[in-house]
């Protein structure tokens, strides 16, 4: 029986990748899924004041962030598995409990909870592959991943308009139930354990604090986790703003999911052509392209909107067209500033992973909450907030200048 549950062989690099982008997708579902229902939130709970409904993507996100601070020593301690099986029985806890809220303060409680869960299989994953891999490779790994793991905001947003349509913005969490139910199985079932015990490191506070002083005080570490707060703070912008701006200004109304869908489906390659890149070109320097075109992208959208207030399908191409570039661009970026973050870090790896993950993730909350509250019937604050974000992005990654990567 142990042997069934303690599988011993390493995957097949295919299966780990596919694996690796299902872990990683467990936030992105649970975000984009719910998007749809974000009306319906706010006309049952918060009828008067409906951008308060986008607070539920903001509360998940806090906790995904805060909750990696736990799970990075915890990982570090007892292994990548029993972090990874406590993050997913947190979440489902959490979604059973968000499936009965009776106003919006408990569904963001129950929110923020489920995200906290959400944080164990993603800091884990994030640990695993750093056992696994490094340097370049470990951005390529990370890089194929992205292409198959930015499907699920593909796709999330259609199935979430189905469920809620079908049966109801409620039963989204039954949905976050069975599939973090049939993603555990799997990894339980065929993931070996990639942290020997001997590397552990004790539970305690010292060892603990000791671990959180060295990522601290890495100065490159610290350099690209600012980057990735800007980097994750425009994406998340994007997502608490999309759904008003399809639908509120550019008149989509329930096809938003298929526009959303057809936005990350034209992105995905940009993950395959970081993998086969960045082993030439370098991490560093693919993030800086990446960061300096969409500058130019976005500022140029918003001079265009600001001068010629587009309206209807040219309005509405536009912002599709545009939208591709933000996220295509972020597909060559975001495995690769994980990478370069974490790279001097492989001997505290679960807890560089969490205090990646964490601090980055709640900073960019800053960012996104300011400018999806902002919106005031036009795209203006999501392209103002996304230029500044990728234009102090590029500046700061010329600090590191010397990184060979």
């Amino acid at each position: 029986m142990s042997s069934i549950f303690t599988p011993k062989k390493p995957l097949p690099l295919f299966e780990f990748i596919a694996l690796l982008a299902a872990l990683s997708s467990m936030v992105a579902f649970s975000i984009d899924s719910i998007l749809p229902g974000l009306p319906e939130i706010a006309g049952e709970m918060v009828p008067d004041n409906v951008n308060r409904a986008q607070l539920v993507i903001t509360a998940f996100v806090v906790g995904a962030g805060l909750g990696q601070l736990f799970f990075g020593p915890l990982s570090d301690a007892f292994g990548r598995r029993v972090s990874m099986g406590a993050g997913f029985a947190l979440y489902m806890l959490a979604a059973a409990a968000a499936i009965t809220a009776q106003s919006l303060e408990a569904l963001l409680f129950w929110r923020f909870v489920q995200g906290l869960g959400a944080a164990g299989p993603r800091t884990s994953a994030m640990a695993l592959t750093r056992d696994l891999y490094e340097g370049r490779l470990m951005a390529r790994v990370t890089s194929i991943a992205f292409s198959f793991f930015v499907l699920v905001p593909a796709i999330a947003p259609m199935f979430g308009q189905w469920v809620i349509l079908s049966f109801g913005w409620r039963h989204m969490f039954t949905t976050y139930i069975i599939v973090a139910m049939l993603i555990l199985a799997w990894f339980w079932l065929r993931q070996p354990e990639t942290l020997p015990t001997e590397k552990r490191r004790p539970l305690r506070f010292k060892p603990v604090i000791e671990a959180f002083g060295m990522v601290l005080s890495n100065r490159v570490t610290l350099l690209y986790m600012t980057v990735i707060t800007f980097a994750f703070g425009q994406l998340m912008a994007y997502l608490s703003s999309a759904q008003q701006i399809f639908v509120d200004v550019l008149g989509t109304g329930t096809a938003f999911p298929y526009y959303f869908a057809l936005v990350t489906i034209l992105s995905a390659g940009a993950g395959f052509l970081n993998s086969v890149l960045v082993v030439r070109v370098g991490m560093r320097r693919l993030a800086m392209a990446g960061f300096a075109t969409q500058t130019v992208l976005a500022g140029a959208t918003l001079m265009v909107w600001t001068l010629m207030s587009p309206e209807g399908a040219f309005a509405l191409w536009l912002f599709v067209a545009w939208s591709i570039t933000l996220f295509f661009l972020n597909g060559l970026s975001f495995g690769n500033l994980n990478a370069l973050a974490i790279q001097p870090l492989g001997h505290v790896a679960g807890t560089a992973a969490a205090v990646i993950g964490a601090l980055p993730t709640m900073l960019a909350v800053l960012i996104a909450g300011p400018v999806g509250l902002a919106f005031n019937g036009t795209p203006l604050p999501l392209l103002v907030g996304v230029t500044l974000c990728s234009g102090l992005s590029f500046i700061l990654i010329q600090i590191d200048r010397k990184n060979p990567n």
